[in-house]
């Protein structure tokens, strides 16, 4: 195991299912007291730049976060090559991404910087996906953000177990409206706790600042707003009934 050294980002490693080592980075605030911790699942072209970017900017607001390669399996995977991560994604089982995704929820619960009870996680479109999958898989994820991933089946929703947050692209060529729609009234419906926020104009991965041709600021920066005040409503501030 990698040691970690308060306020700097650093590579680990955890068991995963049936012990494959998983491999990851992790971001700490740099503060004393044990802090909510995050789990960040990153898009179909591995645990890049951009994630561990993301990473490090989920810790400046306060979140010890975890962004593990989901592509462990498959060698540890990275690429800029759509074809292989559209391969890469698809050699993904989701059975087992969930179980190693359980073992590094637990793995962040047991560090001593990381408050056990209060763990989320944050997604990125295939990402996303697997974090809508989580909240209705683990009920040590207190709270759950997909960002441009696909949604699972509505009868799915009365699984969850922790409140959702999902931000979709209006024009998104890969995660439809009428999943969206479908979505959200299955919360109202079913009394879920979640929040659906839609950007008419955005395109998949619009959050994504590498990528100049997708990428739409203000579309981005309310995103990120959206996501960190959704955070520290369910894992910082107490929730009042």
């Amino acid at each position: 195991m990698t040691s970690v050294v308060e306020g700097v980002l650093q590579a680990v490693e955890y068991q995963g299912d049936r012990g494959v080592v998983i491999k990851a980075v992790l971001a700490r605030p740099q503060q004393s007291a044990p802090a909510p911790g995050l789990v960040l699942l990153h898009e179909w072209w591995g645990l890049n730049e951009q994630m561990v970017g993301m990473a490090q900017r989920f810790a400046q607001e306060g979140f010890v976060t975890l962004a593990p390669n989901l592509y462990s399996r498959q060698g540890y995977k990275v690429t800029q090559d759509a074809a292989e991560a559209g391969k890469l994604m698809e050699s993904l089982s989701s059975q087992q991404a969930l179980r190693d995704l359980n073992a590094g929820i637990a793995w962040m619960r047991q560090q001593p910087f990381v408050d056990p009870l209060k763990v989320g996680l944050v997604g990125y479109s295939m990402g996303g996906s697997l974090s809508l999958m989580m909240a209705g898989h683990n009920s040590d994820v207190k709270a759950a953000v997909c960002v441009c991933g696909k949604t699972p089946p509505i009868e799915t929703v009365d699984y969850f177990l922790c409140p959702i947050l999902v931000l979709h692209a209006g024009k998104d060529t890969w995660v439809t409206r009428k999943e969206i729609d479908t979505l959200k009234d299955g919360l109202a419906q079913r009394g879920k706790p979640g929040d659906v926020a839609i950007y008419p104009d955005a395109g998949h991965a619009f959050y994504n600042d590498r990528r100049p041709e997708v990428y739409r600021e203000a579309d981005a920066r309310d995103a990120w707003r959206r996501m960190v005040a959704f955070l520290r409503r369910y894992l910082i501030r107490p929730v009042v009934s």
